[in-house]
This record gives structure tokens, sequence and C-alpha cells, in this order.
């Protein structure tokens, strides 16, 4: 009985805090993968709309962005530990250059498909290209782009995406 401190029980309130914590974390990343995966899926559903309405398509492909910006902010951690690496380090790790290019192009391929749906959207017609048919259509085009990427890019990472959690 002394002057030793006293530690709180195996099973404390702080313990299950951070468990209830790190699983919600864990639903929170989980939810978010599950929503850019049904979102791009109805983007490419909404397509049959088009000629009915595009705001069906604009809606959803809104919404997809918006979820590809929350899922770079729940890795805003890692993604800023990759770019001090990147600055500082003169030896890469292999994964961390190809997992740091990953997100950049997943980046660079959405912001591409918003504001070529955006230019088309204003202008009330596709945005050509000088390339030849078929892949003279720039949304059409980068849609086609960032809809391969995320098959390759989900493919890749399907064991992980049950078990990624947010840090």
């Amino acid at each position: 009985m002394g002057d030793a401190p006293l530690e709180p029980p195996a099973g404390s309130s702080r313990e299950r805090t951070a468990d209830r914590r790190t699983a919600w974390r864990a639903r929170s990343r989980w939810a978010v993968h599950l929503g850019l995966l049904c979102s791009a899926a109805a983007a490419l559903g909404t397509l049959q709309l088009l000629h009915v309405r595009v705001a069906y398509h604009t809606d959803v492909g809104l919404v997809f962005v918006g979820l590809v910006l929350v899922h770079l902010a729940q890795r805003r951690r890692t993604l800023a530990r990759m770019a001090t690496q990147i600055v500082r380090a003169r030896t890469f790790v292999e994964r961390k250059i190809r997992l740091a290019v990953s997100d950049f192009l997943l980046f660079f391929l959405t912001a591409n498909v918003l504001v070529s749906g955006v230019v088309d959207w204003s202008r009330g017609a596709p945005t050509q290209l000088p390339l030849p048919a078929p892949f003279y259509r720039w949304h059409l085009d980068s849609g086609i782009a960032l809809v391969i990427y995320l098959v390759v890019h989900v493919w890749r990472r399907k064991k992980r995406l049950w078990r990624s959690t947010i840090r």
C-alpha cells in the first residue's frame, strides 16, 4: 500500500473510448470506400439518362468528387508523411512512391472529369479534342480513364478495403 500510483484497471473507460474511436474510424473509412464505389457505379449508371436529364449524372458525379475529397482528408496524415519523405529523402521505398503517385493520379483524373463535365455542361455540348474518333470527347475520355484506373485501384486493394483504418 504505499506510494505507487494507481493505474486504472484493465478494460477502463479510457481503453474502451479508444477502442470505440478506432472502430468508428474503421467504419467511417469503410463507408467512404463503399460510397466511392457506389457513386462511381451510379455515375456510370446514369449515363443512359443523359438524354432525359443531365442533372442526375451531374449530382452523382459531384457526390463522387465530394467523397474523393473526404477520402483524401481521411488519409491526410499518410499523404503529409509521404510528401515530406518525397521532399527530404534521397532514397524512396518503392511502395510509398507508388502509393503517392496513385493518389495523385486519382486526384488528377477525378479533377479532370469534374472540370470537363462542368465545361461541357456550361457549353451545352461536349468539348471536342483534336484526337481521332472515338477519343475526341474530353469528358468521355476522362471518365473512361478514371473508370479504368478505379477498377485497377480497387482490384489491387480489395483485401485491404475491409480492414483499412484512418490514422
